[in-house]
């Protein structure tokens, strides 16, 4: 059952504190245990990788067998239905699209004076990204990973997966990957393929900078190696935050938060509304549609600990509260939804309209669905091109350029007490 809560500043307090503190990097000594494999793999390379994968995966892996070979690149493609194959090929254009509209261009901007000043873009050389095993599939965050390395032109993107027991990679994974523009696929999972990406070994090389979701072990090591190589971020339980008014219809309100709140028991769904009557509604449909849903011990744990209808007087009640939650994902099911655009400043992804889904970002809109997340909206953002590019600053003084900052230059690097900072400036005056 999700609860129905009057807003007041208490309520409000305990509910963002509540969401805020929701944690899967809590975990005690499996860090001890992740230091561990980040510094076998770092001392005994490969040797250590494959005990790792023969350990945790019960592959047999060699130096022969880590890397997807395009027989079974070509394999995968029978065994997938054609028209899901049909569907990924329509959600990577999409994605593509958008992204593309993210592009940036290098500049360079001379002045009378002499001056000449730029930035230079360009893309990381080479990305590693990191995709989760087992039965289940996700060939959307797949695309979402790796189109944007691709639209930015990253020389070399390289994904590692946890094999089966028999050195299969799902077959969906593969398919995906491939459409999204993958240039090599390693059969590695866990710390130690976080590890061997961060580091390098004789069969892994060494990346730029690591992206994709996985389990704790994986945020972890992604956390540990960060320095020595550049990641996306350590991303937290799901969330999604709805605005709704009396026009909201509360099937799909209901059907929304339940979308959110099947990932996992610390998944987050929150309906904030000025309409009690609304409130009511949803809070049954909650329940009703609950009832009939495959994940429906997930979704009760999920929505007893963080799940929340939350009445307000208005919608300056509302988004003060949002903001201050900042959540992964926010629909707006209001009849204006675009004039309250103004007042939200923390958010992943916005969804405006009845008929915007949260599910419909997933997967086929085309923004990103990889967000932040515990509240993390309120300084960082979607993955995006920006994620996959370096940037240079580029900076040429001609004589008499230098001559007219000089003195200034000169008179900083003395009040720092840099005098040879000062000297380099000297010298040429």
């Amino acid at each position: 059952m999700i609860n129905i809560l009057k807003y007041n500043d208490e309520e409000g307090k305990k509910l963002i504190e509540g969401l805020l503190s929701r944690s899967q990097l809590e975990y005690g000594d499996v860090q001890e245990k992740v230091n561990a494999i980040i510094a076998d793999i770092k001392a005994n390379g490969d040797k250590a990788l494959f005990e790792y994968t023969k350990k945790f995966d019960k592959f047999d892996v060699n130096a022969d067998n880590i890397l997807v070979i395009e027989e079974e690149v070509k394999e995968a493609y029978t065994k997938v239905d054609p028209e899901l194959i049909e569907v990924i090929k329509k959600s990577a254009e999409r994605i593509r699209a958008f992204h593309e509209k993210q592009k940036m261009n290098s500049w360079l901007e001379p002045s009378k004076n002499g001056e000449m000043l730029g930035q230079l873009i360009r893309p990381l050389a080479r990305v590693g990204v990191y995709v989760p095993g087992g039965k289940a599939a996700y060939p959307s965050s797949v695309l979402m990973n790796i189109m944007p390395a691709n639209v930015a032109g990253v020389e070399e993107i390289i994904m590692t997966t946890p094999p089966s027991a028999e050195g299969k990679i799902n077959p969906t994974t593969i398919v995906a990957a491939d459409i999204a523009g993958v240039h090599k696929i390693y059969k590695a999972g866990g710390a130690q393929a976080v590890a061997a990406l961060a580091f390098g070994t004789e069969s892994i090389p060494k990346v730029d900078k690591i992206v994709g979701p996985g389990n704790i072990f994986v945020a972890l090591a992604k956390r540990s190696v960060y320095g020595y190589v550049n990641i996306d971020s350590v991303a937290g339980p799901s969330e999604i935050l709805i605005l709704a008014d009396e026009s909201a219809n509360p099937v799909y309100v209901a059907a929304d938060l339940l979308s959110q709140a099947e990932h996992d028991e610390l998944a987050s769904a929150v309906l904030i509304t000025t309409s009690e009557s609304l409130a009511n509604e949803v809070q049954k449909e909650v329940e009703k549609q609950t009832a009939v849903l495959e994940r429906k011990g997930i979704i009760e744990k999920s929505l007893d600990n963080y799940g929340a209808i939350i009445l307000v007087k208005d919608f300056d009640e509302a988004t003060t509260l949002s903001n201050a939650i900042a959540p992964e994902h926010m629909e707006v099911c209001i009849k204006e939804p675009f004039g309250l655009l103004p007042k939200i400043q923390n958010a992943g992804a916005i969804f405006l309209g009845h008929f915007t889904p949260e599910p419909l970002g997933d997967y086929m809109a085309g923004p990103n669905h990889v967000l932040p997340t515990g509240g993390t909206a309120r300084f960082f953002s979607p993955l995006s091109i920006d994620d996959y590019i370096k940037k240079s600053s580029i900076i040429s003084f001609s004589e008499d350029a230098l001559k007219a900052l000089g003195k200034d230059v000169i008179k900083f690097a003395e009040a720092e007490g840099l005098t040879a900072h000062a000297n380099s400036i000297k010298v040429r005056m």
